[in-house]
């Protein structure tokens, strides 16, 4: 479960929750622009685009939730149970990635999401996990920039890449539902109505125009929710605003301790939330239990050298 916006102001503000029943054992990771990334299938990049993102960075791969590049392009997986299928191997032609090789790989050799486009045409994701300890995650993508975004899903039927109007992505259902869904929502509005049945207002109150906004956890309503958030969304024109305005959004769709409990018995909470100042490469987060936002920028001291930079989170 899962929840990202991009608040555009000029520039892009990526916004992710990540709900998720377990620490998975995450930090900051910024991957050089000169660090080699191998890949199972599709090859070695030598010298690429400099990443910085939460990643748990086993045997020297940065298995990225979420990032982005120096470019300004930034990329999030997100659980996609069910409908997600991954191919025994690619069609002849194609280039074959793991799952947890999308986010490293698009981040290091595109700078837009024009770019993603064109090499998501070009992928298949086939079963390979990164080793027995580590099973695959059912996920999909999105694809983000200052000028759009796009969705990444491969199902039964293939992989199949879509405009994202709206800058939102949750989880199940596919994208294509969650952008009819919303069409049931079009006619909310910040501003209260026009008229009221109580006409001496004595039980009035602000926000009559949003009456009928989903308030529960499941990912279509989370998905209206921050949509809904999203296109009213005013806030100063500094850095610092649009940061606190991304993480206001994402406080309106996170999951609080014991408000959803797993089939087996777990609780799924917001384990943190983060906003990626796309333009200048910082990346600001804050825990569930430490509401304290910090910072990791990347820098040309962890941008050069063959080795990850990692940071505690």
């Amino acid at each position: 479960m899962c929840t990202v916006v991009n608040f555009v102001k000029d520039t892009l503000f990526f916004g992710r929750n990540l709900d998720i029943e377990y620490d998975f054992g995450q930090k900051i990771v910024v991957m050089p622009g000169d660090y080699p990334l191998h890949t199972k299938l599709a090859g070695s990049l030598i010298v690429h685009y400099a990443t910085i993102g939460a990643a748990r960075a086993e045997e020297g791969f940065p298995l990225y939730a979420e990032a982005a590049n120096e470019k300004g392009l930034c990329m999030a997986g997100l659980n996609f149970p069910f409908n997600a299928q991954y191919f025994e191997k690619a069609e002849e032609g194609k280039t074959a990635l793991a799952p947890y090789e999308m986010i490293p790989y698009f981040l290091a050799r595109c700078a837009t999401v024009g770019e993603a486009k064109l090499l998501a045409e070009r992928v298949e994701i086939v079963r390979i996990p990164f080793n027995v300890a580590l099973p695959l995650a059912p996920l999909h993508w999105i694809v983000a920039d200052k000028t759009g975004s796009i969705v990444i899903e491969q199902t039964a039927q293939g992989l199949k890449i879509h405009d994202n109007p709206v800058g939102v992505l949750t989880n199940n259902p596919p994208f294509e539902f969650h952008l009819q869904n919303i069409k049931k929502s079009e006619s909310l509005c910040a501003k209260n109505p026009d008229k009221v049945m109580d006409e001496d207002k004595k039980f009035f109150s602000q926000g009559k125009g949003a009456v009928g906004l989903p308030g529960d956890f499941s990912s279509e309503s989370r998905f209206v929710k921050a949509w809904f958030c999203l296109k009213n969304s005013e806030c100063g024109d500094s850095d610092a605003a649009k940061t606190a305005q991304t993480f206001k959004i994402l406080d309106g769709v996170a999951m609080i301790r014991g408000s959803v409990i797993t089939d087996e018995d777990r609780r799924d909470i917001t384990r943190y939330s983060c906003c990626i100042d796309a333009e200048n490469g910082a990346y600001y987060y804050k825990k569930y239990d430490d509401l304290n936002v910090k910072c990791v920028h990347m820098t040309k001291e962890n941008t050069s050298g063959e080795k990850l930079a990692v940071y505690e989170m």
